[in-house]
């Protein structure tokens, strides 16, 4: 087998390729054979053996812990270097204490400063909204800055009160209001973490066509970090995507010097010349009108803690988290690392009964990323027959009225036996 490389802007898959993965602890046990197993007759078919994977295991969580001392050993983040491309299911992560997120570990050290979480609707499945054919949204949620950068000090602490005596006694902080038992947090947002999150956002929307990029924030509270967000944002598009997109403040300006009518005009031969649109919302008001409108978003770039709310959310719009995949990918170095997005759910662990498509179509986000989208697609589409059929794990046939609930690992072989009928055209 051979590694994926990387030259220019481009990496370079060979037939044969070594993937590295981590099976992840609780569920990961289960999910990840399941989807190896799908994904490697989606590749059989879609190439009648001219391409295959072959999966090599890497150690993190609890399992690395049991067999090696260590959370997160450095040979697994040099696989990780080496291979460019790779796999995770679920990690544990203490709440409140002990080691911090393997997730954000992995993230940080290798840079992977884009987390992507696309949002789609598959016919069949039960969503608590009336349309969720509407949702259809890919979130670029910034990866390595914000509050997950985990520069926090604990109340009581040396470190605490150090800080403390620094932020009233030389920069005349004065809205602590319980100072002495406060625990803080420093929320780091730059200019270079910004625009290479939304430039991501953008080449995105271009390479695929789609009409719009939206920038989520909370500008009108955080005015120098999300606010700034903003502002840095709308400057890249004007500065490197000239050609390519027409920005709210563009239309702010028209409105202001030839009036609204005008300013509407604009937007409107924009959109019909293809040229995307660049505007932002408040994330308060941005998660109300995806429930409203949802239609109006495509894109979406935001800062990481925004980012991880609204991509429940919209999960939950279209089923669940259950089936929502995630990437954590550096377009610059070409490094990626594809993930289920949901925990390890130790209370149905080893019971036949978790949905294994958050990590299923996680790993179709892999193999588009890699360019073998005729795998991807056969997967996807046997999806569709499956959940349209009312065939899914418990957690979603049991909300469908033709629902017909089935385990781990016969739906895995369901999803394989559908592929085997799509004839590629």
């Amino acid at each position: 087998m051979s590694k994926i490389t990387k030259k220019g802007n481009h990496i370079f898959v060979p037939d044969h390729v070594t993937i590295p993965y981590i099976e992840g602890d609780g569920v990961g046990h289960e999910i990840t054979p399941v989807s190896q197993k799908i994904v490697n007759a989606a590749i059989k078919q879609a190439y009648n053996g001219t391409r295959s994977i072959e999966w090599k295991e890497v150690l993190a969580g609890e399992k690395a812990f049991k067999q090696t001392g260590s959370w997160l050993p450095d040979e697994t983040m040099e696989a990780f270097r080496e291979y460019i491309v790779g796999i995770k299911g679920p990690l544990t992560t203490p709440i409140g204490g002990g080691i911090r997120s393997l997730n954000v570990a992995l993230r940080q050290t290798l840079d992977l400063y884009v987390c992507l979480r696309p949002v789609r609707w598959f016919k069949g499945v039960v969503s608590p909204v009336k349309e969720p054919q509407k949702v259809n949204m890919y979130i670029f949620r910034e990866n390595t800055e914000d509050i997950y950068a985990g520069i926090e000090w604990q109340q009581g602490t040396p470190e605490a009160q150090k800080l403390l005596k620094f932020l009233t006694e030389e920069m005349g902080v004065k809205k602590i209001r319980f100072p002495e038992t406060s625990s803080f947090g420093i929320k780091p947002v730059s200019v270079e973490g910004t625009e290479r999150l939304v430039r991501a956002a953008i080449e995105y929307a271009i390479l695929h066509q789609l009409p719009s990029v939206t920038l989520v924030h909370k500008g009108n509270i955080m005015k120098f970090t999300e606010g700034g967000f903003k502002l840095w944002g709308y400057a890249l598009a004007e500065r490197e995507f000239a050609d390519f997109t027409f920005t709210w403040p563009q239309y702010e300006k028209i409105k202001k010097e030839q009036g609204e009518e005008a300013a509407n005009t604009a937007l409107v031969e924009a959109s019909k010349a293809g040229k995307i649109i660049i505007k932002d919302v408040i994330a308060d008001a941005f998660l109300q009108n995806t429930l409203l409108i949802p239609e109006e978003y495509s894109v979406i770039a935001t800062l990481n803690l925004n980012g991880d709310y609204i991509s429940d959310q919209l999960a939950a719009m279209v089923g669940g988290i259950g089936i929502a995949p995630g990437a954590n990918i550096n377009y610059n170095s070409g490094h990626a690392i594809f993930e289920a997005t949901h925990g390890t759910a130790p209370n149905i662990a080893g019971k036949n009964l978790v949905n294994p498509s958050s990590l299923l179509l996680s790993s179709v986000m892999m193999l588009e990323y890699m360019g073998w989208s005729d795998a991807a697609n056969l997967i996807t589409s046997a999806m569709e027959q499956a959940f349209s059929a009312g065939e899914a794990t418990h957690d979603l046939a049991r909300f469908m009225p033709n629902g017909k609930s089935l385990g781990t690992k016969e739906f895995g072989d369901r999803i394989i036996s559908i592929i085997e009928t799509i004839k590629l055209v």
